[in-house]
């Protein structure tokens, strides 16, 4: 069955309309419209997409992450086992961050943050300085934590906040 054929004007001259990545559409050829039945390729040059970087707290919490379930050991900095600094900063130093050895010291080398406005990668103190965390996010911290348990995440209210910092 044969269908008819319905001819619908085409307009030759296209309105100035701007389109993301196409730019000025009244400049562009379009031979087809002229009744060339052969379509010139137009070449389109959109924007390189940009990956955003990640900060070097996301980079330090990867590291965290990667070590999960790994050993705890008083003293210990890592990668076979860590103690709860060893692994902040063994997770940093993953990142190109150089941070202090102790709970104690790392918690005076950041700067302060308030628990409102934690973010991924911010350090969090617990008892009294003795104790360092990395924050994950929702209301969560990965940390080496002891003995028989070793690399684990927490919630952060479940241990006594003393502070957090930003390297």
């Amino acid at each position: 069955m044969d269908l008819p054929m319905i001819d619908l004007p085409i307009p030759v001259d296209l309105p100035e309309i701007e389109l993301p990545y196409l730019g000025d559409l009244s400049r562009m050829e379009f031979p087809f419209l002229m009744g060339n039945p052969e379509i010139i390729p137009w070449p389109l040059n959109p924007p390189a997409m940009v990956t955003p970087e990640k900060t070097a707290g996301e980079i330090a919490i990867e590291a965290a992450q990667s070590k999960l379930g790994t050993a705890y050991n008083y003293g210990s900095t890592g990668p076979d086992a860590f103690d709860c600094s060893g692994l902040v900063q063994w997770s940093y130093q993953q990142a190109g961050v150089d941070l202090p050895r102790t709970s104690y010291a790392q918690l005076a080398a950041g700067t302060p943050v308030s628990l409102d406005d934690l973010q991924p990668g911010d350090m969090v103190s617990f008892y009294n300085g003795s104790h360092s965390a990395l924050y994950i996010g929702d209301g969560k911290v990965i940390h080496a934590m002891t003995y028989g348990t070793g690399v684990t995440t927490s919630l952060i209210s479940s241990m006594p906040v003393a502070g957090a910092c930003r390297f």
